[in-house]
């Protein structure tokens, strides 16, 4: 049976919680610029809450989010620092954790009518080459469409590095209420998994939606890699959204959250995850350390 491994959480509303500055549109990305010392220290919080494997705060260097001129200019030099942050507060811990290179959606999160398949790698490659003295594994995260993980796929294959592919799921009210999973393009989960079966990653996640509808993906999920006999790690981190994100771009305005999403409560949905077959856990946009602390607890005392 595959281990469990724990995730690390959100990366921006920790950093608030520790005094960085965030605004919209560059929104994480401020604090690589301002204040880099919080960003390790969040990643530090993460370990010490249980976190086996954190992700570097990579997320908003993209033109998206900082601009083509800045990330023309600093991108580069932001994309490294956000690994070496990271890479330290690994190598601090007293036990293994595991740097995932985050790579986001370049075109927006959400937004996968603003894929663009010829620019695509013109991005991906900077961070790419940024990220890999300091990555132990690739994270593809918050994509909404089949071809941004056929993208990322493209853009690692030539690293040695394994790397995973995650997922943003459409959590929509009929979704909520048990509707077939579909990412958030409109395509199937089961022809994302399809698809993740013949990729070659190492692990399949699906992350940044409402936990209520992870479940059923990870069911779905699940049913089409063993039909296809891939070996494939799943994994989920939900986020904590108050509600519909598909109304607002990524770099717009700030989304609330939940607050009945409390550290139990999100445990207990990460008690089903984990009996669904999820091997690899943890939170998204608003699950903060606290939450990885007691969903640690709780999934190693099973």
């Amino acid at each position: 049976m595959t281990k469990l491994r724990i995730l690390d959480g959100g990366m921006s509303r920790e950093l608030l919680r520790l005094g960085a500055e965030l605004k919209q549109p560059e929104w994480s990305a401020l604090a690589l610029i301002n204040s880099p010392e919080i960003v390790r220290q969040v990643h530090a919080e993460f370990i010490a809450a249980g976190a086996e494997v954190i992700t570097t705060n990579s997320y908003a260097l993209v033109p998206f989010h900082i601009g083509e001129e800045r990330f023309a200019k600093d991108g580069a030099d932001l994309i490294a620092l956000s690994g070496r942050l990271a890479r330290e507060a690994a190598d601090a811990s007293d036990k293994p954790v595991l740097v995932a290179g985050g790579l986001p959606p370049i075109f927006g999160s959400y937004e996968p009518e603003n894929f663009d398949s010829t620019r695509v790698q013109d991005y991906l490659s900077v961070l790419v080459k940024n990220l890999a003295p300091h990555a132990d594994l690739w994270l593809g995260e918050t994509l909404s469409l089949i071809a941004e993980g056929e993208a990322v796929r493209i853009a690692v294959k030539d690293t040695g590095k394994p790397f995973w592919i995650s997922f943003t799921l459409a959590d929509d009210e009929a979704q909520v209420t048990g509707a077939e999973p579909k990412l958030r393009s409109g395509e199937l989960v089961a022809d994302a998994a399809r698809w993740a079966a013949g990729s070659g990653a190492e692990a399949l996640l699906f992350n940044c939606a409402k936990p209520e509808v992870m479940k059923r993906a990870v069911d779905v999920a699940a049913s089409v890699l063993k039909a296809d006999g891939a070996a494939i790690e799943l994994g989920v981190y939900a986020n904590a959204f108050e509600a519909d994100t598909d109304e607002t771009a990524a770099n717009e305005g700030l989304h609330e959250t939940r607050s009945d999403l409390t550290t139990d409560a999100y445990s207990r949905f990460a008690c089903d995850w984990a009996d669904a077959g999820a091997t690899l856990i943890g939170g998204c946009c608003g699950i903060g350390a606290g939450h990885i602390h007691t969903l640690a607890g709780v999934l190693r005392g099973r």
